[in-house]
């Protein structure tokens, strides 16, 4: 069995970091000329490490070598943000210095939680002064049980002790997970003759595959991957964990850069406004520019993934972050970035000297942050990261009513998980899920309530009716998406309410006429009456909306028929007239309109729609300009077949 890995070299500037990556790898990490003529790291460098653990397993280890000098360190940060181990290289006869104690730092606030400590240059002596120096600086860290390990490239000593201390804190580690949303942090791209488009990245929560569509982001940039490699090998499939080159054809190297993201098509897309917990490290000193306390307004630079962005702070409610302290914020930024919930990154100020806090994603789409109530929904996210029951509940609980398929799509829980996750809170009453739709119970009771008054107020107002009219509901909820309209109506048909013709009604509403609108109800069915086979236009019977109103319970009761937009008849002279019509062409045959008309003694007027309607309800059946009897049609021409 082999596993993946991400380890991370960290420290200050020529204390061996490079070097001692050779050592373990037999790979010099540093690619380009100028850095190997100014012997330090300027931007990130690869290698990999093969290990065997104590229990046999094998360790596939991607070393991002990261620059320590002051002047690269958003390079340090690109290249630490998706690592499972911290290689933290501390030179003998330097001992802790200032970039070694901000690059802890970055490692805390990017959730690293295990470190190995390399005492470089240990031939020069100094290491019980230099190993005492170091504990103590890891003291208040998460990192105050770390190994330290006393190495010297010079004469191999510590080398083999230090492969085997990482062989056996990996072992202790579960691989990367996968929970199917995929992300690659380019940070390179380039492109090659014959190839085209290549970009490498660490690869983190999923696989990718050769020939899987994918997306970069931001951009919503659509393509293909044609081949993956790893550390120089050809893969069909690239796990979590792994360094990956993938071969990108139909992108233009020009459409894409460092600081993008190779996903897949199922996501929502990039955002520029974020909900975070920003945190500023109590291990800031006094004299430390990055201590200054961190206003509201403020303008950083964000490092999230291998992405560096402008980025405006708001904070929730102190209008000041001082060390030792995290509130809550919205970062608003000038280019959209890809995270996801749960996502760690770095904030620096803007000449990019110093590192002045980090944070936590907790919203990535951007909720309305500043209520109590919401707030501390937040605040759990924080002190749970990988709780997915409290993010679920929460979740519902920022948003109200949400889209199930949709649901913390872009955070570090699979959709299994998810799924877990929300029939659990729905068996235990936390919230109701209604198709498509998971809500918090007392936004669903409200919106059930709102449709419940409509309905109500609208059947009150007009008793007569059968039902309000669902387009009427809907346009009133115009303010809720169609998925959720429609499970509304789902739950409202599983108890109280029922579907009527084209409207909605209680189930126990019976129509019923106002007693100030009876007498219309008689006047119109009088008119109806006078002439049955030929009675008056409509708009004769409705010249005001009380009439309006009355001829319509009339047509909705069944008493009256709608034979056309203008035609009428009482329900007893439709079936009469029907019946007139099937003994006239019973005894005479096939019949024009004007025949039927004059021995009807109606008018063209009313015999052309009702025809029409007898064609449709199938009674008649037209044959050029004559009627016949449908029945009596089909029976004629099974005659003439046999």
């Amino acid at each position: 069995m082999t596993k993946y890995f991400i380890l991370a070299t960290a420290g200050h500037v020529d204390h061996g970091k490079s070097t001692l990556v050779k050592a373990l790898t037999g790979t010099d990490p540093d690619r380009l000329p100028e850095e190997r003529e100014r012997q330090i790291t300027i931007d990130l460098g690869f290698a990999e490490l093969n290990l065997i653990a104590p229990n046999g397993d094998k360790i596939q280890a991607g070393i991002v070598d990261v620059p320590g000098h002051e002047d690269f360190v958003r390079n340090m940060i690109a290249g630490v943000g998706s690592i499972d181990l911290a290689l933290l290289v501390v030179a003998a006869d330097d001992g802790w210095m200032q970039q070694t104690e901000e690059h802890l730092q970055i490692l805390t606030y990017l959730g690293v939680e295990r470190t190995v400590v390399a005492l470089a240059k240990s031939d020069l002596g100094g290491i019980d002064t230099a190993t005492r120096q170091i504990r103590d600086r890891l003291l208040h860290s998460p990192f105050a049980n770390a190994q330290i390990i006393p190495t010297s490239i010079r004469n191999g000593d510590g080398i083999e002790t230090l492969k085997s201390t990482l062989a056996s804190e990996f072992a202790t580690m579960r691989s990367p997970r996968d929970y199917g949303k995929p992300r690659l942090f380019i940070d390179r791209v380039f492109t090659l003759r014959g190839i085209g488009t290549v970009v490498t990245g660490t690869l983190t929560g999923g696989q990718l595959r050769r020939d899987q569509r994918i997306v970069v982001q931001p951009g919503n940039l659509e393509g293909r991957i044609r081949s993956i490699q790893s550390h120089g090998r050809d893969l069909e499939v690239a796990e979590p964990g792994m360094r990956t080159a993938i071969n990108l054809p139909d992108i233009s190297v020009d459409q894409i850069a460092r600081g993008n993201v190779v996903t897949i098509v199922d996501f929502e897309p990039a955002n520029s406004t974020l909900i975070a917990l920003l945190d500023k490290s109590p291990r800031l000193s006094r004299e430390n520019a990055g201590a200054r306390p961190l206003k509201s307004g403020a303008s950083v630079y964000l490092h999230h993934g291998t992405s560096r962005t402008a980025t405006k702070i708001t904070l929730l409610k102190n209008r000041v972050l001082e060390p030792g302290k995290n509130e809550i914020a919205r970062l608003g930024l000038a280019s959209s970035i890809f995270a996801f919930a749960g996502d760690r990154f770095v904030i620096r100020d803007p000449s990019e000297q110093h590192t002045l806090a980090g944070g936590m994603v907790l919203d990535p789409n951007s909720a309305e942050f500043r209520a109590e109530a919401k707030r501390k929904l937040l605040m759990g996210r924080a002190a749970a990261p990988d709780d997915v029951r409290l993010w679920v509940h929460s979740e519902v609980g920022l948003r109200g009513i949400v889209k199930i398929p949709d649901l913390l799509g872009k955070s570090r829980f699979s959709s299994t998980e998810i799924s877990g996750a929300l029939l659990d809170l729905q068996r235990h009453k936390e919230i109701v899920i209604h198709e498509k739709i998971a809500a918090n119970p007392g936004n669903w009771q409200a919106l059930r309530d709102r449709a419940t008054r409509l309905i109500d107020d609208a059947l009150r107002k007009n008793p007569e009716r059968i039902g309000y009219n669902l387009s009427d509901l809907r346009a009133a909820l115009r303010d809720k998406p169609t998925d959720v309209f429609e499970a509304l109506m789902t739950d409202l048909y599983s108890s109280d309410f029922i579907q009527k013709e084209s409207t909605i009604t209680r189930c126990s509403h019976r129509p019923a006429l106002p007693g100030n609108l009876q007498p219309l109800a008689e006047k119109i069915h009088e008119y109806l009456s006078r002439k049955p086979f030929d009675p008056p236009p409509r708009r004769e019977l409705e010249g005001d909306p009380q009439q309006q109103r009355a001829l319509k319970f009339l047509i909705e009761s069944g008493k009256v028929i709608e034979i056309s937009p203008d035609v009428v008849l009482l329900r007893e002279n439709f079936e009469r007239m029907k019946s007139a019509v099937g003994d006239f062409i019973s005894k005479n045959g096939p019949a024009t309109v004007s025949e039927l008309r004059q021995a009807l003694g109606s008018s063209r007027r009313i015999m052309v729609p009702f025809l029409e309607r007898l064609d449709r309800e199938g009674f008649t059946r037209r044959i050029g300009d004559k009627r016949t009897l449908a029945k009596q049609s089909m029976t004629t021409a099974s005659g003439e077949l046999d």
